[in-house]
């Protein structure tokens, strides 16, 4: 059974990563790309935290303004190590010297939310700390070609085997690695009148 909430429900974003977790909810959902270009904002020097938070803003301002009727999550990951910011590598040499940078050292994944309905607009964050075994080249290399993390903030995916990089991960909400912290996100959209069940 679907549950149910005052207005449409739109996902800003295409991640498939973050569409499977919504489904969790049991909310009906549309997910439009926001037409939004990140770079700019991400070259202006902005901490972690606030570029993360900026970013799920306009994500979903975007989308909102082409559908004020809804409610619209925004949702942005920033990955650093020591405020060095740590983008989607893209190739597998970046991701090899990403992770070769965090080894043996941690690093933070912060996650941050912007829900906006036709009554208001809320943010979140979370942050989870994460400890890198250390580990050779050969192993990281091969982690990489096996994974292929490329497409992900920090070059790895804890939910397959890059669960094996790591000796410690502090966080309160496991989904918030994956891209959207659900146990904050279902009490924001309660807020909004969004049924629990």
């Amino acid at each position: 059974m679907k549950t149910t909430g005052l207005y449409p429900l739109i996902l800003a974003s295409t991640s498939k990563y973050r569409a499977q977790l919504l489904s969790q909810l049991g909310y009906e959902f549309s997910a439009i790309s926001p037409p939004l270009d990140e770079e700019p904002f991400k070259n202006q020097g902005h901490p972690p935290l606030e570029l993360s938070q900026i970013l799920s803003r306009l994500k979903a301002r975007e989308v909102f303004a082409m559908h004020p009727g809804a409610c619209v999550i925004g949702s942005d990951q920033v990955c650093h190590h020591q405020g060095q910011i740590l983008s989607k590598p893209k190739t597998i040499e970046k991701a090899v010297a990403q992770l070769s940078l965090m080894q043996g050292e941690t690093h933070e994944l912060i996650t941050s939310v912007t829900v906006i309905c036709p009554t208001g607009e809320e943010t979140f964050s979370n942050t989870t700390k994460l400890t890198m075994r250390r580990l050779t080249n050969e192993e990281i290399t091969r982690y990489v070609k096996a994974d292929m993390p490329l497409d992900c903030a920090g070059s790895y995916k804890l939910e397959t085997s890059g669960i094996k990089l790591f000796s410690k991960i502090e966080m309160d909400d496991h989904t918030s690695i994956i891209g959207l912290p659900l146990i904050q996100l279902t009490t924001v959209l309660h807020h909004f009148g969004f049924a629990i069940y």
